[in-house]
C-alpha cells in the first residue's frame, strides 16, 4: 500500500529539487556531515552593529559549555529582552551558530540580547547531559542579567528542531526546579518525542527527505541507547511529561509535511488542556526546517514574520520592546 502524505508547498518543492536528500543516517554519514561547519557567523554580523562576547560556563560534571553572547552595540541603557537559543541538528550535529540568523532577527527587531549555547552532542554525550548543559547556560544568563543588560523578566528560550525539544526540556526543568523565570518558549518544529510512532512519523518513513523517521530513530538512539520508555527522562523527551501546567506561554510552529507535525500539535493541545497558553501554526506544505533552509520562500518569510509578530506582542505586554 502506498503511503499518502501532504503535498509540499509548490515553491518549496522547486527549491528542494536541487538539494541532495537521504532517508537514513549512519555513524559514517554523521562523521562526514560533522566536517561541514556552520556558515560563518561573521557574515551575519557584518551589517549589524553588534557586540559579541564568548564565554564558557561549567556543566554539572565540570565540563566547559561555550556560550556566544550577541548584544546591540548601542542602547539607551534600558534592560533588554533576552533570547536564549538552542540550535538544531537532531542532537547529533550542529553548533551554537546553526540557524543563528533566526534569533539575530530578534536582536534587530527588539534590541534583544541573543545567547546561543554549544550543548554537547550525542552519541558522545547521552541521557540528560544535553538538556542539563542548556539549563546551566540559562542559569548563567539569569545570574549575570544585570551585567548583560538583560531584563530577567523577559527571558525567552527558543530553538529549532532538536533545539526546540531542548528548549521545551529546559522550560520543564526551570519550572520544576523553581528557577529561573522564563517569560516564553518558542519551539520551532521541535523534536519532542523519542517514541517516533505518530502518523506523521510513519508518513515520512522510507523516503528521501530533510529529516525522516529513520534519521529520527538514529538521533534518538544516539542520545538514549537502548533505554526503555519508562527509563527516559521527560526533560530529554518532553512529550513524556505528564503535567504541562505552569509552563511559560508557548509558541509552536511546524509544517504539515514533516515528521514532527503530530507530536508538535499534540504538545500544544496538552498545554491548552493543562490551562496554559500556546499559539500553534502548522504551515501547509512545509517540510522540516523549511524556513531555516529557504528563508527567501514566501511561506518561510510568512512563518518567520508571524513568529516575530507574536514575540513583539508578548514582549510589549511585559515591558517596552
Amino acid at each position: 500500500m502506498t503511503t499518502v502524505r501532504p503535498d509540499l508547498d509548490p515553491e518549496l518543492r522547486e527549491l528542494l529539487a536541487d538539494m541532495p536528500l537521504m532517508s537514513q543516517l549512519s555513524a559514517e554519514v554523521l562523521a562526514q556531515l560533522r566536517q561541514y561547519p556552520s556558515p560563518p557567523v561573521e557574515s551575519l554580523l557584518a551589517h549589524r552593529r553588534v557586540d559579541r562576547r564568548e564565554v564558557t560556563v561549567p556543566a554539572e560534571d565540570g565540563a566547559s559549555i561555550a556560550l556566544s553572547v550577541f548584544s546591540p552595540a548601542h542602547t539607551d541603557g534600558a534592560a533588554a529582552p533576552c533570547v536564549y537559543w538552542m540550535h538544531g541538528g537532531g542532537m547529533v550535529m550542529g553548533d551554537r551558530f546553526s540557524q543563528i540568523d533566526i534569533p539575530l532577527e530578534w536582536l534587530d527587531e527588539f534590541g534583544a540580547v541573543v545567547v546561543s549555547v554549544d550543548y554537547r552532542l550525542a552519541p558522545e554525550a547521552t541521557g540528560t547531559t544535553l538538556v542539563d548543559d542548556c539549563y546551566q547556560g540559562l542559569l548563567w544568563i539569569a545570574e549575570h542579567s544585570e551585567e548583560l543588560g538583560i531584563d530577567p523578566a523577559r527571558i525567552v528560550v527558543a530553538g529549532a528542531s532538536a533545539g526546540g525539544g531542548l528548549a521545551a526540556g529546559t522550560a520543564l526543568l526551570a519550572r520544576d526546579l523553581g528557577t529561573p523565570a522564563i517569560t516564553a518558549q518558542v519551539l520551532i518544529c521541535p523534536m519532542l518525542d523519542h517514541r517516533n510512532t505518530s502518523t506523521s512519523s510513519r508518513q515520512y518513513s522510507g523516503v528521501p527527505g530533510v529529516w525522516t523517521r529513520e534519521m529520527n530513530e538514529f538521533g534518538w538512539h544516539a542520545v538514549l541507547g537502548d533505554l526503555a520508555d519508562d527509563e527516559v527522562s521527560p526533560y530529554v523527551s518532553p512529550a513524556l511529561a505528564e503535567d504541562l501546567s505552569g509552563l511559560p506561554t508557548t509558541y509552536i510552529d511546524t509544517g504539515s509535511a514533516e515528521v514532527f507535525r503530530d507530536e508538535d500539535t499534540d504538545y500544544a493541545t496538552r498545554v491548552w488542556a493543562a490551562g496554559g497558553q500556546a499559539e500553534l501554526h502548522v504551515w501547509a506544505g512545509g517540510f522540516h526546517g523549511f524556513d531555516a533552509l529557504y528563508p527567501q520562500a514566501h511561506i518561510s518569510a510568512t512563518a518567520r514574520r508571524t513568529r516575530t509578530d507574536w514575540l513583539a506582542r508578548l514582549l510589549s505586554r511585559n515591558g517596552t520592546v
